[in-house]
């Protein structure tokens, strides 16, 4: 089964996520939509739209990124969520929640990694 197809999304605290778009924006050249910047890269042949990973400043008092207490939240692309999310289960591996489905972006569940780090996996719409 594969597992991880990619980096979707970073996603990290800091104290003033506006002013930090903004800096990105003006100093890096970021291309910045309400959700942070997003790198746009070819999927494979076939594939309707172009993939894209997100970078995302979250406010440090975000709760989002709880029960972990790091300053970051990595979210990787999946290909299927939901045989993955079972092999991690039969795994051990701490899942925090059920699958979320969004129309428009996908699906969604969050594990937690052996020092308490919080994942997200995506398997994207489509």
């Amino acid at each position: 089964m594969k597992r991880v197809t990619g980096i979707g999304g970073i996603f990290f605290k800091c104290k003033d996520p506006e002013k930090m778009r903004e800096w990105y924006k003006t100093h890096l050249g970021f291309d910045m939509t309400q959700y942070g910047a997003k790198f746009e890269w070819e999927q494979p042949e076939g594939a309707a739209e172009p993939g894209y990973t997100l970078w995302t400043p979250f406010a440090a008092d975000t709760k989002y990124f709880e029960p972990s207490s790091k300053e970051f939240m990595i979210n990787y692309r999946v290909a299927d969520i939901e045989a993955l999310t079972e092999a991690l289960k039969q795994e051990g591996v701490t899942v925090l929640d059920e699958i979320a489905t969004y129309a428009e972006y996908g699906k969604f569940v969050h594990i937690l990694d052996i020092e308490g780090n919080k994942i997200e996996l995506w398997e994207p719409a489509g």
